[in-house]
């Protein structure tokens, strides 16, 4: 990739980020919990255990769970396995009932790109069900996994990523399951660790993109790597900088005093 088509998408992904933050009171954040992909036959949609879903502006979150459906129905934990799709297409049915009504929103995920894991998946899921799913825009959906590569170039982390961007903004770990860990969990039915897990990511990314916007993401990149070390490159790394902001202020402010003096 050349120089200025790096500079130009790391540009056009700050501005993404901006106008999402900008836009908070239509800005939500996504994730969801399933099956292990391993443990499903080849071409198979893995079956979804819950869906957490953040208003950015409240910090409110709306969650949906097959446990929840459970205790609705009066169904003991232990024979939810049992009544899997029955509860599965009502909690997708609550869920494409709420994106119903949130189509105007931008949903902002991580990762969430295809049939194995997103929003085709869920979709898929649910007309394997039976139902029939609302679709949201491909123009409403934000990836901030691909946003901060875009940003800060491929190797602005170690792997796995989200996990390593926690560690280095001390953000809490609470609640928080890997991938390996959340494969466990849905062998072992445990439903609400997975839920808890949900939500507890949802809250991560919140912080994340809190971060960024405001220029605070600590990562392992060094101040010229964006931009490379060109005279371009530097310059714009110059440019960025919240000193370049506070110099050009202080240089306007000496000129103006400057020109005002001469003039009177």
């Amino acid at each position: 990739m050349n120089l200025n088509h790096k500079i130009k998408k790391r540009k056009k992904a700050l501005e993404t980020i901006n106008e999402l933050v900008n836009n908070a009171s239509h800005l939500l954040l996504i994730h969801y919990s399933c099956e292990s992909f391993y443990n499903v036959p080849s071409g198979y949609t893995p079956r979804v255990t819950t869906i957490a879903v953040r208003y950015y502006n409240t910090a409110q979150t709306k969650s949906f769970g097959i446990h929840k459906i459970a205790e609705i129905k009066k169904i003991p934990f232990e024979d939810i396995e049992n009544n899997y799709d029955e509860l599965e297409r009502e909690m997708l049915k609550e869920f494409f009932q709420f994106v119903k009504k949130h189509k105007s929103y931008t949903w902002t995920h991580w990762n969430m790109r295809d049939l194995n894991f997103g929003f085709e998946a869920i979709e898929n899921r649910y007309r394997v069900l039976g139902g029939r799913p609302e679709t949201i825009d491909d123009e409403k959906k934000y990836d901030l996994a691909r946003l901060l590569i875009d940003i800060y170039g491929v190797g602005y982390i170690g792997h796995p990523r989200l996990e390593k961007l926690i560690e280095k903004n001390k953000i809490s770990y609470r609640d928080f399951l890997d991938g390996q860990s959340e494969a466990a969990a849905f062998t072992n039915k445990e439903y609400v660790k997975l839920h808890m897990s949900t939500l507890k990511k949802v809250d991560v990314f919140h912080s994340i993109l809190d971060k960024v916007a405001s220029g605070n993401l600590k990562t392992n990149v060094k101040w010229h790597e964006p931009y490379g070390l060109s005279p371009q490159g530097v310059y714009e790394a110059i440019k960025d900088h919240w000193l370049y902001a506070i110099i050009m202020l202080l240089l306007g402010a000496i000129v103006g005093a400057v020109v005002s003096n001469i003039m009177g």
